[in-house]
């Protein structure tokens, strides 16, 4: 299997200012024209494991396009790599979070698979980076590729989106496999301070949190009847009118939800109900069992809410092999419980041909629920809960990783204990049943993500950092998250 360049559009990095401040845009618009300076003659790559299904490729797809639009030869590149390969990087993922996955080693036959897959992919690369050019890899997944294109001369930042607030032996197994491939970048990227591992160069870790971009198809916003046709479209609300279904896509080109999702449901989801939602992919560490658990005990009792849990559908995510076991765990769990609580809960495999699409579907869908959780078990940042905020959606998510630098508990969201069922259920009934509460956390929410999780705080930061690799000097100098 070859490498995957996947072709991005560009856009105009001045359409943030529609949402920006007087301020933010003054600086944006020294980020654009310093970012064209500095990189002129070099190309930026991105490179990560798949491009569809997760939180990383639909940021690379965002700002890529916006570096693009700026004058920086910006391009992104897919690994190619067979099932057991994505088994390894998963159990790494997993281990990195500080959970045992599937319970597999990471041994001497693990690290040869590791090592012969991004060997071949090295190979490739080599075909197409040159010297002096600017190489940001993301995850476990590429962190092989670090010596080879060092060797070759160019300037490597190996990104990690993962990891845990206080990291135990699984976590540090991890981190044992993975340092020998990272040690030879310039520069490692985390998304919170305390992921930083322990054994890695002080001096060259920077702190960047990620960043949602307002104008995708996920963020845009909607009008009520369009977000209504759009879920009746999919097929998540069985009696809504139907009406305009189209979206803006992110080269600005019209775009229509056609297509259905796959939902397991003993009756469609009706216009007027209220909704509890999360949306993520169907992984372990999300709790979608948890979730199910806690809505049918301490949510719909007090209720007369429906829980809709969607993730994209599992055959189109080669880098998760875990998702289909998850998704049958899932429905398992919710065929277990009594009737009456079975038939208020809904389970969304929502469709993936088409990016976008799958996309809009999910805006709709968020900002249709009265209450966006994300009960994670452990998380690297997680966007759905910057996204619901974006939208202006009271949000209940688990006290872990970077949900705690998006969320100011009780101002612009609710944190709680992942494993509080009961305190989870009740933060969530008390938004159901305060109106008042809900929308003013909703409002708090979207001003905490306009000031400090938008695209161009993010590229400034990352603008600031590789400029630093390629003059060799400290990356710590680098300015603070946002």
């Amino acid at each position: 299997m070859p490498l995957l360049q996947v072709p991005v559009g560009a856009l105009a990095p001045e359409r943030f200012t529609e949402v920006l401040t007087e301020e933010q845009a003054v600086e944006l618009n020294r980020i654009v024209a310093e970012g064209r300076r500095a990189f002129h003659g070099r190309v930026v790559w991105s490179v990560n494991s798949t491009p569809r299904g997760g939180g990383v490729a639909e940021m690379l797809r965002s700002l890529i396009a916006y570096a693009r639009g700026g004058g920086v030869d910006a391009r992104w590149v897919v690994i190619a790599g067979e099932e057991p390969f994505f088994r390894v990087t998963k159990r790494l993922h997993n281990r990195l979070h500080g959970a045992a996955g599937d319970g597999g080693r990471l041994g001497k036959r693990e690290r040869a698979l590791y090592e012969r897959t991004l060997s071949t992919n090295a190979e490739d690369m080599l075909a197409i980076v040159r010297a002096g050019d600017l190489v940001l890899l993301h995850d476990p997944q590429t962190a092989g590729l670090t010596g080879p294109l060092r060797a070759a001369g160019a300037h490597v930042v190996w990104r990690c989106h993962v990891g845990l607030d206080t990291p135990n032996r699984l976590a540090r197994s991890a981190w044992r496999f993975l340092l020998p491939y990272v040690a030879e970048a310039q520069a490692y990227v985390f998304s919170r301070a305390a992921f930083a591992w322990e054994d890695l160069d002080a001096e060259r870790v920077v702190i960047i949190p990620p960043s949602i971009d307002a104008f995708s198809p996920k963020n845009q916003d909607l009008p009520a009847d369009k977000v209504r046709a759009i879920l009746r479209a999919a097929g998540l609300i069985g009696d809504a009118a139907p009406g305009d279904t189209s979206f803006e896509r992110l080269d600005r080109t019209p775009g229509r939800v056609d297509r259905q999702a796959a939902v397991v449901e003993d009756a469609p989801l009706a216009e007027a109900t209220p909704v509890v939602a999360q949306v993520s992919r169907w992984d372990r560490l999300k709790d979608p069992v948890g979730v199910i658990e806690a809505f049918a005990a301490h949510i719909a009792p007090r209720t007369d809410a429906h829980l809709m849990l969607a993730g994209p559908d599992v055959l189109a995510v080669a880098d998760d092999p875990e998702g289909a076991d998850v998704l049958r765990e899932a429905v398992a769990r919710r065929a277990a419980l009594a009737p009456r609580a079975r038939a208020r809960v809904h389970l969304a495999r929502l469709p993936m041909a088409d990016s976008e699409e799958n996309a809009a579907i999910v805006n709709a869908l968020q900002r249709h629920s009265d209450v966006v959780v994300q009960k994670s078990l452990a998380e690297g940042f997680g966007l759905t809960v910057a996204e619901a905020m974006w939208k202006g959606r009271p949000v209940v998510a688990s006290r872990v990783g970077g949900i705690h630098d998006q969320i100011l508990d009780g101002i612009t969201g609710v944190l709680v204990d992942p494993l509080d069922l009961e305190g989870f259920g009740d933060a969530v009934v008390h938004l159901l049943k305060d109106g008042e509460t809900a929308r003013r956390v909703g409002e708090q929410a979207r001003r905490r993500i306009r000031e400090g999780f938008l695209g161009p705080r993010h590229l400034a930061q990352y603008l600031a950092l590789f400029q630093r690799v390629i003059r060799a000097e400290p990356v710590r100098a680098a300015p603070p998250a946002g």
